[in-house]
């Protein structure tokens, strides 16, 4: 049986632990990492969007990161409760022409007992930037521990 630590029921700690280990594997852009913790029969909403099932969340990725280039992201827990987390994200990227954007969102998630997340609901507004205006500098890949996180930037 697969689990993905920590498991439910979660604590501020724990719910912290899990948000910034989704972080992380999102900023590897690595599709197979990233569905690797959703439950084969996952349900999500991302946008316009409903993919179900582990494969169909791992095309969607891949689908997603073709697009999105330079992909930073910082997620923020926001709060938790038993099996449940809610998250504040914002990441930004830009398009094959150059162009900039930061696209904030929430997200609710429901988890099972092994940590696997079996429901993940998104919601996701895109506001074009300048590159000027950027914030999320550093190397593709993981967020560096010193760099602020969502509420130390005022986003």
């Amino acid at each position: 049986m697969e689990t993905r630590p920590p498991l439910p029921p979660y604590t501020r700690e724990t719910a912290a632990q899990k948000v910034r280990g989704a972080e992380d594997a999102w900023n590897s852009r690595d599709a197979d990492r990233v569905a690797g913790v959703y439950t084969l029969d996952t349900r999500w909403r991302n946008r316009a969007e409903f993919p179900v099932g582990r494969e169909a969340v791992r095309d969607f990725l891949k689908r997603k990161w073709a697009k999105e280039l330079e992909y930073r992201l910082i997620k923020e827990l926001w709060a938790f409760d038993g099996a449940r987390i809610a998250v504040r994200f914002a990441y930004e990227w830009r398009d094959d022409s150059g162009n900039w954007y930061r696209s904030y969102g929430n997200e609710n998630w429901e988890f099972d007992e092994n940590g696997l997340m079996k429901e993940r609901h998104a919601s996701i507004n895109d506001l074009p930037i300048a590159e000027a205006d950027r914030k999320f500098l550093w190397p593709l890949g993981r967020r560096p521990d010193d760099h602020p996180g969502l509420s130390d930037l005022g986003l």
